[in-house]
């Protein structure tokens, strides 16, 4: 069996999301797992896919000094937006609470950007996805709390997690880009890189 058309020489994973590698590995592409601490620290006058924009090249800059001559690096960011406020990971199960609190019963935006690197190109590129919740009730938001894992992520919760199965209503855009990667741009563009040589 060939390599697909979409499977770079070299592909690098960027990131320690599981749920990023899970989604790659679904995707078929064989790919190797790196990573090194950033500074995460952005310009408050950086908003939505700007901030996720150049954390993505900010995560590929520290990797690709030690990048293979011939490997694709692939780096990706994720933030939760409600309004033009930017809901990071929570610090503790209060603030957990509080952010899922707030999602009840309206829209927000979820950003991802992922940037492929080579030590002669880089693209950048970025996805958004509209999520609305249902009404979540305090039992509902205790349920995930003590069930789910809202502590690593932005806007404290995972749509694949109980919360998501149990309170979002309704996407707008791409269920895995609010996942952590927009998969139907990766494969576009990994193809398209594919077909130009890397």
């Amino acid at each position: 069996m060939g390599r697909p058309d979409f499977q770079p020489q070299q592909l690098i994973l960027g990131s320690a999301s599981p749920r990023r590698r899970s989604l790659l590995a679904s995707m078929g592409l064989e790919f190797e797992v790196r990573t090194q601490d950033a500074d995460e620290t952005y310009s408050d006058k950086l908003k939505t896919y700007q901030i996720t924009d150049y954390l993505s090249r900010l995560k590929a800059k520290v990797l690709l000094p030690a990048l293979p001559e011939k490997a694709v690096l692939l780096t990706a960011d994720t933030i939760v937006c409600l309004g033009d406020e930017v809901l990071e990971k929570p610090g503790d199960r209060e603030e957990a609470a509080e952010m899922l609190g707030r999602l009840s019963g309206r829209w927000h935006e979820v950003y991802t950007s992922v940037c492929l690197s080579t030590h002669t190109f880089q693209d950048v590129f970025h996805a958004a996805t509209g999520v609305r919740f249902a009404r979540l009730d305090p039992a509902m938001i205790r349920e995930y709390l003590d069930r789910g894992n809202p502590m690593d992520k932005a806007g404290a919760y995972g749509i694949q997690e109980w919360i998501g199965l149990a309170g979002v209503a309704e996407l707008r855009g791409s269920y895995t880009n609010v996942v952590g990667l927009p998969t139907n741009l990766v494969f576009e563009k990994l193809r398209d890189m594919v077909r130009r040589g890397f």
